[in-house]
């Protein structure tokens, strides 16, 4: 599942940022917008958090790719990394349908805090643009 969501997270990057990105595995110690979409695999029946964690300069950078601000408030950049948790795990939704391999349905994302990344998750992995970087982590809840 996790291999989905990075797809789609990297599309993410090419189609809609278009700038170069890596994946790593070294989870930030910074403050970050934490957002969460819940969702539940279909041939598992297991129920999964699919957390992102973005620096404010990553959610600036989305709203000022989406809405053309370049100084966004809170309450924007709050908006921009829920549309951006929507957008990328539904994105890797219809990648898991189209292989056929951990196929899930989704829920409404929600905002967790503004603070460091300090969620329990089985699964992380890290987008970083430039000097930008974006938790993904994957946490079973049942």
């Amino acid at each position: 599942m996790l291999t989905s969501i990075i797809e789609a997270s990297e599309n993410f990057c090419i189609h809609q940022i278009r700038v170069a990105h890596s994946i790593i595995n070294e989870l930030p110690d910074k403050r970050t917008l934490i957002a969460y979409i819940d969702i539940e695999t279909l041939d598992e029946s297991k129920n999964h958090r699919v957390y992102l964690g973005a620096e404010r300069a990553f959610a600036q950078r989305v709203s000022t790719l989406f809405l053309e601000e370049d100084d966004s408030d809170d309450e924007t950049l709050i908006d921009m990394m829920l549309e951006t948790a929507n957008l990328i795990v539904g994105s890797a939704k219809v990648i898991a349908e189209e292989s056929g391999k951990n196929t899930f349905t989704i829920q409404t994302p929600h905002f967790e805090k503004i603070d460091t990344f300090d969620m329990e998750y089985d699964q992380m992995k890290v987008v970083k643009i430039e000097n930008d970087e974006m938790i993904i982590a994957i946490k079973e809840l049942n």
